[in-house]
């Protein structure tokens, strides 16, 4: 039975029609499709449908071009992009045109009656964007088409026309601040500064006046007035990166901004409004933190508005060729040689489970640019690169085994150190538990070294930055284990 419901559908894959009018006949709308977009126009101007879903690349004309002169002719009239040309900039310009939602192709097709029906269900107001235009030719901020990473393309489009405050999570080389600067670089305060803070970097002391200034005289060594990144970003967006790294002192000054909107430099009296967008970024995990006392959970709060997380790349190793060729290109932009890889040399880069993310996926490809002089990469060159990386664990590891999904290293010693205190329930451990650790520590470091450079104590030391007689002594010490490369005699 119609719902009275008439969707018109423009794309120029007639498969795609056909699949659309049946899926959307059984809800019981009315659909009209056509693979032209001159058609798809002249119904519109006619004042048909309620909602339209279009194409992006049709044979007459882009889709997206389309879409800002149907919202002026019928601005209450919903519409929906679907493309196959699934990068951030079309979920963007998608977004910043005027359209309800972006639907990457391939489709789920319960996913876009789920989306048609809130797009027919949503009030006027719900699909006005107030986005500044995205300009041609700019390259692309993030990479990738796996399915992953286009809810990330969908999440950030939604984000540019607002000014909410962004919490961007997700292991260390997974491009935290290239999602942050995507959100300045197309959000609508592009035209002001993007400032970035990394709390990791700055002795803990000097932070809150790195953040927020501070005047002349304010303490040892302040000869003249200094101005801190929330000044420097004004009318921009400020990024805070390893924001789990921030001091107590300076979370109850930030939580403050985030409430009152203003601030006052160190040393300073008269308030200062806040004008900045801010981004967050950690790759630990705050709720732990909170629990061990270590951050505000107000603060936690103010700051987790909009949540991201930025999967590793061994959660979308289906985007490792796209990925390698870009970085290839831009090798080739910075003067480096222009070089392949073999098909066997790419199948070789998606086993590997990738413990640095795209960063160490980065490296690796202008290293391969920079080294080697064949044109075309195989799988021997890939397998030497690759020989003495230190793999992620299994992703079936055990439960409570650490990975580099849901802990750093610090995370892992802190966990180990809660077992230990656990153990002992209201009793403290036996003394001397500092040596205990860095024992426990240092032997399966020492192993490991050992193991790559095949027992050579020599390299060893150097890959470890010890004196080889400080090596041998905690060897013998820690009674590790040397395992030597056996001798290849020569002759008969």
């Amino acid at each position: 039975m119609s719902t009275g419901t008439t969707i018109l559908v423009a794309d120029d894959d007639r498969a795609i029609r056909t699949v659309l009018h049946q899926a959307l006949g059984r809800q019981g709308h009315t659909v009209r499709s056509t693979g032209a977009a001159a058609t798809l126009w002249q119904w519109v101007q006619e004042g048909e449908g309620q909602l339209v879903i279009t194409d992006v690349v049709m044979p007459d004309e882009n889709g997206l071009d389309l879409v800002p002169r149907i919202r002026k002719l019928r601005p209450d009239l919903r519409i929906i992009v679907m493309s196959a040309q699934s990068t951030l900039l079309t979920a963007v310009r998608a977004a910043e045109r005027g359209a309800f939602e972006y639907l990457p192709k391939p489709f789920d097709l319960n996913e876009l009656v789920s989306v048609v029906n809130r797009a027919l269900s949503a009030p006027a107001a719900s699909i006005t964007r107030t986005a500044q235009p995205v300009e041609e030719g700019e390259r692309l901020p993030l990479i990738g088409r796996s399915p992953a990473m286009q809810e990330i393309y969908r999440a950030l489009a939604r984000l540019m026309a607002t000014d909410l405050t962004v919490m961007v999570t997700g292991e260390s080389g997974t491009g935290k601040e290239l999602v942050a600067r995507a959100l300045h670089d197309y959000g609508k305060r592009r035209k002001g500064p993007f400032v970035a803070l990394n709390m990791a970097a700055i002795p803990r002391e000097l932070i809150e006046s790195e953040l927020f200034g501070h005047e002349r005289g304010a303490f040892t060594g302040a000869v003249q007035r200094s101005a801190g990144k929330f000044e420097q970003a004004a009318g921009g967006t400020l990024f805070l990166d390893e924001i789990g790294d921030m001091p107590p002192e300076a979370q109850t000054r930030l939580l403050r901004v985030l409430q009152e909107g203003e601030y006052t430099t160190v040393g300073g009296r008269t308030p200062i409004k806040a004008n900045v967008r801010i981004v967050a970024a950690t790759h630990r995990d705050l709720r732990r933190l909170i629990q061990q006392g270590l951050f505000r959970e107000d603060l936690f709060y103010r700051l987790n508005v909009v949540p991201i997380r930025l999967p590793p790349l061994r959660e979308r190793l289906d985007d490792i060729p796209e990925l390698v060729n870009h970085f290839l290109r831009t090798a080739t932009v910075d003067g480096l040689p222009t070089k392949v890889l073999s098909p066997d040399a790419m199948t070789r880069l998606r086993q590997h489970r990738w413990p640095g993310n795209v960063r160490e996926l980065e490296n690796l490809v202008r290293r391969l640019s920079a080294l080697y002089s064949e044109e075309v990469i195989g799988l021997e060159t890939i397998e030497n690169e690759l020989a003495d990386a230190i793999l992620a664990p299994e992703a079936d590891a055990p439960s409570g085994s650490v990975t580099s999904t849901d802990a750093t290293l610090a995370d892992a010693v802190d966990r180990h150190l809660q077992a230990m205190f656990a153990e002992h329930g209201d009793r403290l451990p036996p003394d001397g538990i500092y040596d205990r650790v860095i024992s426990e520590v240092e032997r399966p470091l020492l192993s490991l070294a050992l193991g790559a450079t095949r027992g050579n104590q020599l390299r060893a030391a150097r890959l470890l930055g010890l004196n080889r007689n400080t090596l041998r002594k905690k060897i013998k010490d820690l009674d590790v284990p040397v395992v030597r490369t056996p001798q290849v005699r020569r002759g008969g």
